[in-house]
């Protein structure tokens, strides 16, 4: 039978044991557990955070739209006789539907952006089904922010994510029915959705550690805010072929201030080869307002 003392001492080497096993399976502030994501949340500085700005335009004779035969779905050929593809969008050369994000860079104080990761916003993001298309087209996320899901026309649709670093989802959504909520718990661009219903619908997700993103409206201009003096590249996504086709460029944000990237695709851009990279265009103007 132990003693008093032993069995004293015995109850402290387990309790120390214990502590020791449960600091060692405890992950530490930015590491990384199994699934690569970063544990916490470090969100992007906002001291004397600029802008970069630009616009996304189309060299030569841009592809004609092709026109969709809806027939199968009376419900569809009626709210959308007329409907064409979407892949280029493009008015008066200036291109829609371009993700442009910052990829990597080093901030002013030396610290990588890719060590930031912004927490989900509280709003969601929605994604709509009307004229049986999807609407946006293009869109950005953050990780694990909510997706909202709704069916705007008189049929039936199916919602369908292809991740390749998320998992698989796949629902249907019937007219009238309540909204669907999806989220995304791991950075990646872009996820392809289509409507298995309808195989001409796709829409394009990208999903960001970072608010450091935007997407090119129709006359080609895009924002991004809230970017923090460093230098950083940047990339100008468009669908197209296998994964996309892209554009980099190397930027300079100074403090409170404007840098300007723009983007060409098309003719012109594809002698150069794609991906490829543009000369760097940034200029810098102070931001009204900002001190």
């Amino acid at each position: 039978m132990l003693t008093k003392s032993a069995r004293l001492w015995l109850g402290l080497i387990t309790a120390i044991s214990l502590l020791s096993l449960a600091s060692s399976c405890t992950p530490k502030e930015g590491s990384s557990d199994n699934t690569g994501e970063t544990t916490v949340v470090k969100a992007v500085p906002t001291k004397d955070a600029g802008t970069i700005t630009g616009k996304v335009t189309y060299t030569g004779t841009a592809p004609a739209p092709i026109k969709i035969q809806t027939e199968a779905d009376p419900a569809c050929a009626k709210a959308s006789p007329n409907l064409t593809s979407e892949e280029w969008v493009v008015n008066n050369g200036n291109l829609a539907n371009t993700f442009i994000y910052i990829k990597e860079g080093t901030l002013a104080d030396g610290t990588k952006i890719g060590d930031y990761s912004d927490p989900a916003p509280s709003s969601s993001v929605t994604l709509d089904q009307r004229g049986c298309h999807y609407k946006p087209h293009v869109l950005g996320v953050v990780v694990n922010q909510n997706i909202s899901i709704t069916n705007s026309d008189p049929t039936t649709h199916n919602i369908h994510f292809m991740p390749k670093n998320n998992p698989d989802w796949n629902q249907s959504q019937v007219n009238g029915a309540p909204a669907l909520t999806h989220k995304l718990s791991h950075a990646e661009v872009l996820v392809n959705v289509k409507c298995n219903q309808h195989p001409w619908m796709k829409s394009y997700v990208g999903v960001m550690k970072t608010k450091l993103f935007a997407v090119s409206s129709e006359d080609g201009s895009y924002t991004i805010s809230g970017v923090p003096p460093g230098r950083y590249t940047v990339v100008a996504w468009h669908e197209g072929g296998a994964t996309g086709t892209q554009q980099t460029m190397e930027v300079e944000v100074k403090p409170s201030a404007s840098a300007t990237a723009d983007f060409k695709f098309g003719a012109a851009a594809e002698l150069r080869g794609q991906p490829g990279s543009l000369p760097v265009v940034a200029l810098e103007a102070p931001l009204v307002g900002k001190h």
